[in-house]
């Protein structure tokens, strides 16, 4: 099933829904699951989002957030969790081949968005194009997604939105829990399993999980199998925590180390067929010259103090990312980028009072970067970031009022000596006119200081096939953001609509330059000037009878940089407007061996992205093209207990072939046999997804 719309009251259905299939599964007790929770959609509202300082229910929070729910997401066909949950309205994604994605949220991605996961903010290469979020996407139970500036709670880099990977929730006292999931994907022959285990007793919590995934060279029409798109994944994860009257304590250990081939795009000048190493076949699962190593360590303590008027969050995480790359040997490494982070969050919040909730804390970051290898991405940096925040909200009859301010700081020490500050805020408002009608209203400052790649970057970047010069003058980025949103939510039709317009002071992007760096490598330098991006999204469900369901949403982003000419007026890598369309049929409902069962056949229309950054070829146009998807899954019932999980889909079911305006593989070699530049995406893709839930009782 293709993931709705679910900005603002949708969500809500959602966020029901997942409520209740955690209590089936926590409470050791098999509760059917049932749409009839759909039409509540009054007491839907009530569901919280953490996603705003402290939990809030979503009814009152004034900035845009959409959910993702643990079932929506085993149910997308994704490569990886950023990749599924892409395709919310609003979303979009920077690709590298099969394997590697990266978020962009109303035309904005790399360092201005911010990934929590485990509680603290993931750090790792977000400024590199040829390298993903470090995330096992088996671990993650639901995402939230926050949409605009969050640097009020997050601080720098959270100026296009943040993306929330929660874990699922912890078993309840007396319960031992088991999960066990396997995939099968036919274009790339996709391999994966994930294995998981959580229990409490006593007030002592445990879970654990470990997942292994792996994937040949992908297809399609025009390309055939692409050489060095191939990728192994292994994941896992450790926690022990202790849940009393007074709080909880957490303490989490994950490891990610993911091998990713590359994609140079080389061919023979008169098949046009890929350059690839004859040892292996196209289907081989073995890595092959040039690839990644990319391994990701990570250790957070996460606490919560209950207290008399309110509770104490304190939370501190190490990260440690490693990046090796080789090219003329399996055995010597060319790079070798190393990344310790410390992260800090303390922040305390008041329980309500006559409709008040007031919250302050302190965070930020110490890191330190190492480069091991022959070669440099970027040179070897320090950086130590400040942030300090409060923000107030009252609830006043039909209406919610919020706002905040806050203090940023932070230094980089490298070749140079760099210190950016920062002064942001928001305010909004939320008019609960009926139980039918939301308005949303909210405005907020952004501010994101520049990255060491945008800096300093000076050297060849194997995964996108280009030189990059960094430069040292950036300036700091500013953004006013403007938010409206109007939901409709009734017993058959659930609309929604928002509106957002951005101004970006000093942003940064890169051009391409004429200059040749080295030889076989296209330059591009970073540079900087003011822009503003308009959009929005829409979207409607109508659902005539109980099992019907038609879904459609739409979104836009305008993105350009000011008082520029034609061939410099559109900011580069902006994604094309896109329609979605679904029909859904639910089969049954309450069924003896089958429950929940449904088809779905949905349609993903992008059309032609004509504005793009023309000037040195940075950009080309793409063409529209459509894909047709189909659906279908079910949970298997043994003595009224569910015992599975099914799922079958069929992606791009026509085989279209196509190019994403986001790819960075679109700007690889000419097939001098066609005359097509680049790489094509994948093609058709059917996918089979079992999971298998099980829940144990023990003695109190």
């Amino acid at each position: 099933m293709k993931t709705r719309y679910v900005v603002l009251s949708v969500l809500c259905y959602a966020m029901a829904m997942t409520a209740q299939n955690h209590r089936t599964e926590n409470g050791g007790k098999q509760v059917e699951d049932s749409t009839d929770v759909f039409y509540q959609h009054l007491q839907l509202n009530e569901v919280m989002v953490t996603g705003v300082t402290g939990d809030t229910k979503l009814k009152h929070s004034t900035a845009p957030i959409s959910v993702v729910t643990g079932k929506e997401l085993r149910q997308t066909t994704s490569m990886n969790v950023i990749d599924a949950v892409a395709k919310q309205p609003g979303m979009a994604q920077v690709t590298t081949g099969g394997g590697i994605s990266k978020p962009i949220i109303r035309g904005l991605g790399y360092n201005r968005i911010i990934v929590m996961n485990e509680g603290v903010r993931q750090e790792g290469q977000q400024w590199g194009d040829e390298h993903g979020v470090e995330v096992d996407g088996n671990g993650v139970g639901s995402v939230e997604i926050l949409k605009g500036p969050a640097s009020l709670m997050y601080g720098s880099d959270a100026m296009a939105g943040v993306l929330i990977l929660h874990d699922a929730p912890s078993p309840l006292e007396g319960e031992v829990r088991a999960n066990i999931s396997t995939e099968y994907q036919t274009n790339n022959g996709l391999l994966s399993y994930s294995l998981n285990g959580a229990g409490h007793h006593g007030g002592f919590v445990w879970d654990a999980r470990f997942s292994d995934k792996m994937a040949h060279a992908y297809k399609n029409k025009y390309d055939g199998y692409v050489a060095g798109s191939q990728f192994r994944e292994r994941a896992g994860r450790m926690m022990l925590g202790l849940v009393q009257k007074w709080g909880h304590s957490h303490l989490t250990w994950t490891c990610f180390h993911l091998t990713p081939s590359i994609v140079e795009g080389e061919r023979d000048e008169e098949t046009g067929e890929f350059m690839r190493n004859e040892e292996f076949g196209v289907k081989s699962y073995h890595k092959t010259l040039p690839f990644q190593q990319v391994k990701h360590y990570k250790a957070v303590w996460d606490n919560s103090l209950n207290l008399p008027k309110g509770y104490l969050k304190a939370t501190v995480g190490y990260q440690q990312n490693r990046r090796q790359e080789f090219e003329e040997s399996a055995d010597d490494y060319e790079v070798f980028f190393k990344l310790h982070t410390v992260t800090y969050d303390v922040r305390y919040l008041t329980q309500e009072f006559e409709g008040w909730k007031m919250a302050a804390g302190v965070n930020g970051m110490w890191q330190k970067s190492q480069n091991l290898g022959e070669e440099a991405l970027i040179p070897e940096y320090r950086l130590f970031d400040f942030g300090g925040y409060a923000t107030v909200s009252k609830e006043w009859e039909r209406w919610t009022l919020n706002g905040g301010v806050r203090y940023d700081h932070r230094h980089l020490k490298y070749d140079h000596t760099k210190d950016f500050d920062g002064v942001t805020g928001s305010v909004g408002a939320v008019w609960n006119a009926n139980e039918h009608w939301n308005v949303r209203m909210n405005v907020a400052r952004g501010f994101r200081a520049p990255n060491m790649s945008e800096l300093g970057a000076d050297g060849v970047h194997e995964g996108t096939v280009r030189y990059e010069i960094g430069s040292p003058n950036l300036k700091a980025e500013y953004s006013w953001q403007a938010d409206l949103g109007v939901d409709f939510t009734s017993q058959c039709v659930e609309a929604q609509v928002a509106l957002f317009a951005n101004r970006i002071s000093n942003y940064i992007f890169t051009k391409r330059d004429d200059v040749v760096m080295e030889e076989g490598y296209k330059t591009y330098e970073y540079t900087q000037g003011d822009a503003r991006l308009l959009g929005f999204e829409a979207g409607v469900d109508v659902h005539p009878i109980h099992r019907l369901h038609f879904g459609n949403t739409f979104s836009y982003v305008d993105a350009r940089q000011l008082n520029q000419p034609e061939e410099t007026r559109y900011l580069p890598f902006t994604p094309a407007p896109r329609w979605t369309s679904e029909v859904k049929y639910e089969l049954t409902h309450h069924g003896k061996v089958l429950n929940n069962a449904y088809v779905a056949l949905g349609l993903e229309c992008f059309l032609r992205q004509s504005h793009y950054y023309k000037a040195d070829q940075t950009e080309t146009a793409t063409p529209s093209y459509t894909l047709l998807n189909l659906s279908l899954g079910t949970d298997l019932m043994m003595g009224k207990k569910k015992v599975a999980e099914l799922y079958v889909t069929a992606d791009n079911l026509l085989n279209r072939a196509y190019q994403s305006h986001l790819s960075r593989l679109k700007y690889t070699d000419i097939n001098e046999a066609t005359g097509r530049m680049g790489v094509y995406n994948m093609g058709r893709n059917v996918v089979m997804k079992v999971v298998v839930p099980l829940v144990f009782e023990t003695k109190k």
